[in-house]
């Protein structure tokens, strides 16, 4: 099954970055779904201290393109974003594209009672809470990818 969506980058939002994912090693390979800028740079130079290579997108339409053309070993998705937020794009991730095990794990800076629930109801598996500290992330990283292996924090 095919999905087709016309992307019209965020003026808050970085490029997409998937070309240099390709080229940045052998660790698995990450899309990071997050239309803050600041938080784009911390997440991306964390998960690649972790050995990951990683993708950039800013909104949930960029990340079901994204996922559309390359395979990922994880998701980490915003659920606050603007044009389509994360619970959305994880419903349409688990509704119509074939990887719907992957892995979609909910970052955002909610933590008020009930939001980890909506987390798991919109189809996501995991929870964490911004700010994301490395070890945190290293935890993640080691039980949704066991066959990877992420260096540990310093």
């Amino acid at each position: 099954l095919n999905v087709e969506v016309a992307v019209q980058a965020s003026p808050t939002a970085a490029p997409p970055a998937a070309s240099a994912a390709s080229e940045a090693g052998p660790g698995p390979r990450i899309l990071l779904v997050e239309d803050n800028v600041v938080n784009q740079k911390v997440a991306n130079k964390m998960l690649r201290k972790l050995g990951c290579r990683v993708d950039v997108a800013g909104n949930g339409i960029e990340a079901l393109e994204m996922i559309g053309r390359f395979a990922y070993d994880l998701v980490l998705m915003d659920c606050l974003m603007p044009e389509l937020d994360g619970f959305g794009a994880t419903r349409l991730i688990r509704e119509t594209i074939e990887s719907s095990r992957l892995p979609i794990i909910a970052m955002t800076a909610n933590a008020m009672q009930g939001d980890r629930e909506a987390c798991l109801a919109a189809g996501m598996d995991d929870y964490l809470t911004k700010p994301v500290g490395i070890d945190d992330l290293n935890s993640l990283l080691q039980r949704w990818l066991p066959s990877s292996r992420p260096v540990p924090a310093p």
